[in-house]
């Protein structure tokens, strides 16, 4: 932590003595509470130096800690001055009861935009009192200004669905509910809903701003003028109303005696106070275009399917490159991922990464989810694990994919086969999992363990995450994970499967692919059953399989699915890049 930070800290203290507050609470998330947020909104990162994707942190007059999962661990460690933080882990050191503890009865700020009802009514003990400005904005004198780039539509023909059709389809089952309106704070609903896009963060293309849908699918829209084009307000139609951000308190003031939809999980608890002082009836509930928008229509996953070849093109071609270029040792992190980047350009439809590549090499790789830097950048050594966790943003489809790379010339050991085939084994098991209907990820998560539990390892994240259509690498409301919310996996889905393993000051490994959730026909099956279909269309590196550690069902997929790849991609290669893949799908 440097000097700065120290600085920072001092001054946010001076603003709670000047409010009579004995604390302050800084979530990661900003007035959106996406995982992605713009470059002002990192006050999390401001204040402590912390820059992973999800976090929190309590400064107190004499003590400060900052929480994150177990993700982050290591990256507490190397970002935050152990003098001045205590570093937590957020799931097994509550951040209310560390708060209940450390400051009983105190007096704790915090901005309602950036953190949600339900958060909030976690914290007791304390007098948790609401405060605009944000004080961390008061000390922030150089703070980034928003993003205000214009929006623009999304094409039908990718969406599969007109934005009209999906208003008035979710308008209806609002009134079927006995709701009036529905509140809408996340950028990938507001893309969804309205088919349209934005570049106002760097991984996701969002086009931030809130909404309010009506039963009847008229809605508001609450943005920033610069982002409304006249492009944008023809695409929108009639039925959408158009207002700027400091609108918003006023047509929530309407809503009086109106029944609406607030998610007091995923919303700011802003709304749940206006609503209140509105006088409207909050109907709690989930955003209502999560679960449509988790289910993609024909058209969004055959957009999918196309993005995934084009990424399995560039994916491959990287890694013939990198056969030849890492037993060099003249490579680096940084120099890999530019690499990969530059073979995702060349692509069609192309749009930018989907999120920071994690590019480790040995001991870099074992930490979760590190991001290689100037300072941290280091050579990517001959006889090493490199692991490369990193996804495309297309203009028909989102892709994530890691892969776990002996850099050779000489033999992996025994010890890394092992520990890379127990994870391959639970990428695969999960792959081919059939279930029935009303399963959700909690009761698959086991499937992609029981290779490790075996051998008496394990990993300290979920498996699976849901991926958006062209939208947010991360998407809910559905995870493949023992702390994911039991919401029941469904056709159209498209879910990541990646289990680890992480060696401190050692290595990574991580398998990953993304799987669409399809209807599976069992001819016996008395209710209906579904199955995976694997898009992600890259080969495994054979030199870290130890193929008689694989069960033989999971042998045979492996060599099934390589003959898939090898058929799939070759057409799209370069000769040398179709010959290094006709090798490393041959049957093992």
């Amino acid at each position: 932590m440097s000097s700065e930070h120290n600085t920072r800290l001092a001054a946010l203290r001076a603003s709670c003595r000047q409010y009579g507050l004995d604390g302050y609470l800084i979530p990661r998330s900003d007035e959106y509470l996406g995982e992605y947020v713009p470059p002002c909104g990192e006050r999390l990162a401001f204040i402590s130096g912390f820059t992973g994707s999800a976090g929190l942190a309590i400064v107190l007059g004499a003590r400060a800690a900052v929480f994150s999962d177990g993700r982050y661990t290591l990256q507490l460690e190397q970002q935050t001055d152990a003098s001045a933080w205590e570093r937590r882990h957020i799931i097994e050191d509550k951040p209310a009861a560390w708060l209940a503890e450390a400051a009983p009865g105190g007096r704790i700020g915090y901005d309602p935009w950036t953190i949600s009802a339900e958060a909030l009514g976690r914290f007791s003990g304390v007098e948790m009192v609401p405060l605009s400005p944000n004080l961390i904005d008061i000390i922030w004198t150089d703070r980034p200004a928003p993003p205000l780039a214009p929006a623009y539509p999304y094409p039908e023909a990718l969406a599969g669905e007109s934005s009209e059709a999906k208003r008035h389809r979710l308008g209806a089952a609002l009134q079927a509910a006995g709701q009036d309106s529905a509140v809408l704070s996340d950028g990938a609903s507001l893309a969804w809903l309205f088919n349209i896009r934005g570049t106002d963060l760097e991984f996701c293309p969002f086009a931030l701003g809130y909404a309010l849908l009506h039963k009847d699918g008229t809605a508001g829209l609450f943005m920033a003028p610069e982002k409304i084009t006249p492009e944008l307000r023809a695409h929108l139609g009639p039925q959408v109303f158009i207002a700027t951000p400091e609108a918003l308190p006023g047509a929530i003031a309407t809503l009086e005696g109106r029944v609406v939809r607030y998610d007091p999980a995923s919303q700011p608890a802003w709304f749940e106070a206006a609503l209140k002082e509105a006088r409207a009836v909050i109907a709690p509930g989930p955003d209502p275009v999560a679960l449509p928008k988790a289910r993609k229509n024909a058209a969004e996953q055959a957009g999918a399917r196309a993005a995934h070849l084009r990424d399995g093109v560039a994916m491959v071609e990287f890694l013939a490159w990198a056969a030849e270029a890492l037993p060099t040792g003249k490579e680096t992190e940084m120099s890999a991922a530019s690499r990969l980047l530059a073979c995702r350009a060349a692509q069609d439809k192309f749009k930018g990464e989907s999120f920071p590549a994690i590019s480790g090499a040995g001991e870099n790789g074992a930490i979760i989810h590190y991001r290689v830097d100037e300072a941290s950048n280091r050579a990517i050594k001959p006889d090493e694990v490199y692991l490369i966790d990193s996804g495309g943003q297309y203009l028909d489809g989102t892709t994530d994919i890691t892969r776990t790379i002996w850099t050779g010339p000489g033999p992996a050991p025994d010890s890394v086969k092992a520990h890379v085939t127990a994870v391959l084994a639970g990428t695969i098991a999960l792959a081919r999992a059939v279930f029935p209907e009303g399963v959700a990820g909690a009761h698959l998560d086991a499937l992609a363990r029981q290779e490790l539990w075996r051998a008496g390892l394990d990993y300290d994240h979920g498996t699976g995450h849901g991926v958006g259509a062209y939208l947010s690498v991360h998407e809910g409301p559905v995870s493949i994970s023992r702390a994911a919310r039991p919401v029941a996996l469904a056709e159209g889905m498209i879910l990541s499967d990646e289990p680890g393993y992480y060696l401190p000051g050692a290595y990574g490994i991580r398998m990953e692919n993304l799987l669409l959730v399809q209807k599976a026909e069992l001819p016996a099956a008395k209710t209906q059953f579904l199955r995976f279909e694997t898009l992600t269309l890259v080969p495994f590196d054979r030199a870290l399989i130890d193929s008689a550690r694989l069960p033989a069902e999971a042998l045979a997929w492996l060599n099934a699915y390589h003959a898939r790849v090898q058929a799939s991609l070759s057409p799209y290669l370069s000769d040398k890049a179709a010959g290094w893949l006709k090798r490393v799908c041959a049957p093992i």
